[in-house]
């Protein structure tokens, strides 16, 4: 099936690894011009090696408000049509273990950047009358994950965000839509086995036995399966969807 996201620029954060860089693939393979960001220069010359021609990146830390713009300038120059919102969580931590400090940190690593990122491109999109933003959070934000209290509030906080913004698009064709995915084979996923293996005095290959019996398909997400719903939410197709969480989890959620 054509995507018709040959030749058409998407703007893909955090991609240097996991979802990031998975989608960021995905897009290349459908011929589509990838604007990457990451905080790993490697990485991201490592991607635009695969595709010299379809790649343009720059290494920054998108969370940081200066770095943003730094960014936003550097790719001022390309008709962007689609945007991955996408960086890493907070850390792994308890209720009662967190202090406001904790709180204050997870709030501008995962929320506060992507309400000032999605703003300013969203007055674009409504401009131009065309657009796609999809944000990656996580299942918590339908079901919360143990010992991941940070992330299971603020990410909810950006769906809350997301769904009023998509209802201040009115009838323009821009759209915004939420992945949630659950345990994927990434990098990410360590830090979760780690407190995993720790919490419960087993060794990484127990404490990943653990969470793949947490799924109704016995093992984690892959990472290319998970980049196949970004592009359809990125294309054309997806004009009809907007304010709307996508859970990609393997039937962890319990609840219907």
């Amino acid at each position: 099936m054509d995507l018709q996201l040959k030749d058409k620029y998407f703007l893909v954060t955090g991609a240097s690894q996991g979802f990031g860089r998975a989608i960021a693939m995905a897009l290349i393979n459908e011929g589509a011009l990838v604007l990457a960001n990451a905080r790993n220069a490697e990485h991201l010359q490592s991607l635009k090696d695969l595709a010299p021609n379809q790649v343009e990146y720059i290494a920054a830390d998108i969370t940081s408000n200066l770095e943003q713009d730094k960014v936003l300038n550097a790719f001022a120059q390309y008709p962007l049509t689609g945007v991955v919102i996408n960086a890493g969580g907070p850390p792994v931590m308890g209720a009662l273990k967190t202090k406001l400090i904790d709180w204050d940190n997870a709030y501008k690593s995962v929320f506060r950047w992507k309400v000032r990122l999605a703003t300013i491109l969203a007055k674009k999109f409504k401009n131009n009358e065309y657009g796609r933003m999809v944000f990656i959070e996580s299942v918590s934000v339908k079901q919360a994950v143990d010992d991941l209290v940070l992330s299971n509030a603020y990410r909810m906080a950006v769906v809350g965000y997301v769904k009023t913004l998509s209802r201040e698009m009115e009838t323009q064709d821009v759209n915004m839509n939420i992945m949630a995915p659950s345990y994927h084979d990434t990098h990410a996923m360590n830090r979760i086995l780690k407190n995993i293996s720790k919490k419960n005095n087993m060794n990484n290959a127990a404490a990943r036995e653990l969470i793949e019996s947490q799924t109704l398909t016995g093992k984690m997400g892959d990472a290319n399966d998970f980049a196949s719903l970004a592009l359809w939410l990125l294309s054309p197709y997806a004009r009809f969807v907007t304010g709307q969480v996508y859970a990609v989890d393997g039937g962890v959620i319990r609840g219907v």
